[in-house]
């Protein structure tokens, strides 16, 4: 009996890894105004997808202290066809504005594009960090 249980985890943990959607993991942002940047790990958040900042580096590449460790950056990302995640928000730290977001996911590379009033910013495009 103990070694159906087990089994029946083993298959469920490796059916929900192979279901997991690509853009999960952990982003190595673009560099901010100050050179700086950060890793942010996304992940599920009810329907959507979610972005919280888990490390911080300084220009040199440093990991440094930050009082956003921990905060959201990206959050409501919806899934769609071809790689595209819209309708979410990202917050741009070195500037503290919250922007309208959408990213589009190739392999490793997601672009990343915040908007307010129609103009949007191009947050450059996150390394998936392996």
């Amino acid at each position: 009996m103990m070694k159906k249980l087990l089994l029946a985890m083993v298959l469920s943990l490796a059916a929900g890894a192979a279901l997991a959607d690509p853009v999960e993991g952990t982003w190595k942002t673009k560099p901010d105004d100050n050179g700086d940047f950060g890793y942010v790990q996304i992940k599920p958040c009810g329907p959507a997808f979610c972005g919280t900042l888990i490390k911080a580096f300084d220009s040199t590449g440093a990991e440094k202290a930050s009082d956003n460790i921990g905060k959201k950056i990206v959050w409501d990302m919806v899934a769609y066809p071809d790689g595209l995640y819209d309708d979410g928000q990202i917050w741009s730290p070195d500037r503290n504005k919250t922007y309208n977001s959408d990213m589009q996911l190739s392999g490793d590379s997601l672009k990343v594009r915040g908007c307010v009033l129609g103009i949007c910013r191009d947050g450059g495009t996150w390394k998936r960090v392996k």
